[in-house]
């Protein structure tokens, strides 16, 4: 029949699409569902536009304080309604490119609801289409709280946040996971006024205990003002309510408390943010590598990334998790670095834990920490002693020879 092919997948965020991909290079016939835009929200509401939206608040903040670097900018101001325009043309550049390499790959995409008739049986459109296998890869929605709900103009998601076209005065910004964080850099960088309210006693709470230190002592030095182990009872009248009694007004609450997996499919393999596991893009994608190419995954080994001035990142256990006496601690200040002075970029450290002569956990927060943690993640994965490591001759000067010095401390 027209409609048979051997692969459906309902979802065309990164799982869908690199699956997709992946089963084409295997010469599989390939449909892919996607009622909303193809990449997801990875693409669409997430890393990307984020990303483009936080450059633009770093180099604002920048140019503001550049005259100590001999380099005066006279009345630098931010038009954010371009900031936004910026980031949209950059979403659909990047969108068109997919949707353009999913056409020469010879997937068929059909841009609609697809809903699960029978086993391997899929309709949409009214259209019936029949499969070998279905994946389904359906993503994740911001959550929210039974007494907080979204409206979408004065309590707003992550989707909301990045459709505004002015700045506010001021935010409250309820949680401080991955998203929380980087829209306080973004909004502080504005120069608006941020409140950040988190329900656990560190921001940041799944990282490293130094590392959420390190973000407070950031975060204070920016003015941004924290409400630690507190949680919001109620939000009335422009008016945030905490548990500590303290009562916030505000122009805007953004919520952030993480997203829920989307996914009523039973008959369907599932993958990306929708099976409820780590909810990151990386992490999706080398799902669909593992699922349809059988290249070996070990989820044992995901690094996590927050992005902005300085970055956050850490693969592997923290100091909290270990057993004290069972493991060996080497900290190396990124200010030791010379290239930090270089960038004027010195806040921020190097810490790595080992046990039986491996690295077990590296935490770093510094200029380019998405891509140091990146070579530390490929010494974890493979056991590399560090003996071995040791011997790698590391540029000069980089960041990443805060990973020789820091290997060079462990005795």
């Amino acid at each position: 029949m027209e409609n048979k092919f051997d692969l459906g997948i309902i979802g065309g965020g990164p799982a869908g699409y690199t699956a997709a991909f992946q089963a084409r290079d295997k010469g599989l016939s390939v449909v892919l569902f996607e009622k909303d835009k193809v990449g997801g929200v990875c693409l669409n509401k997430g890393c990307i536009p984020t990303k483009a939206i936080l450059h633009c608040a770093e180099l604002y903040e920048e140019l503001k304080n550049s005259s100590e670097l001999g380099i005066n900018c006279d009345n630098v101001s931010v038009d954010y309604g371009q900031v936004i325009a910026r980031k949209d043309t950059i979403v659909e550049k990047l969108r068109k490119s997919l949707e353009l390499s999913l056409k020469n790959s010879g997937v068929k995409v059909v841009n609609a609801q697809a809903e699960i008739v029978e086993k391997n049986r899929v309709i949409a459109n009214g259209d019936i289409y029949e499969f070998d296998n279905v994946i389904a890869a359906t993503g994740s929605s911001p959550k929210d709280f039974d007494n907080i709900k979204f409206d979408h103009k004065f309590i707003l998601n992550s989707d909301d946040i990045l459709n505004l076209k002015t700045l506010p005065k001021n935010i409250v910004i309820i949680g401080s996971g991955a998203i929380g964080i980087e829209w306080a850099r973004i909004f502080s960088s504005f120069g608006v006024d941020v409140s950040i309210v988190e329900l656990a006693n560190h921001l940041l709470p799944l990282a490293d205990f130094e590392v959420s230190k390190r973000v407070e002592r950031i975060f204070k030095a920016k003015k941004i003002k924290m409400f630690l182990s507190t949680s919001v009872e109620k939000i009335e009248d422009k008016k945030v309510y905490l548990s500590s009694g303290e009562v916030i007004e505000t122009e805007v609450v953004l919520l952030a408390v993480g997203r829920r997996p989307d996914n009523s499919f039973d008959n369907a393999l599932c993958i990306g943010d929708a099976c409820g596991k780590i909810q990151l893009a990386h992490f999706a994608i080398k799902q669909a590598v593992s699922e349809v190419a059988g290249i070996e995954f070990n989820e044992n080994y995901v690094p996590s990334v927050v992005y902005g001035n300085p970055e956050i990142a850490w693969i592997g256990k923290r100091e909290q998790d270990l057993e004290p006496d069972t493991f060996q601690k080497s900290t190396l200040l990124i200010s030791a670095l010379g290239k930090s002075h270089c960038d004027n970029c010195t806040d921020g450290f190097i810490k790595i834990l080992v046990q039986n002569n491996k690295i077990v956990g590296a935490h770093v927060v510094s200029k380019e920490a998405s891509s140091i943690v990146q070579e530390l993640t490929i010494a974890m994965q493979n056991n590399i002693a560090i003996d071995d490591l040791k011997k790698i001759c590391f540029a000069h000067p980089t960041y990443s020879e805060g990973i020789f010095e820091c290997l060079l401390r462990l005795k």
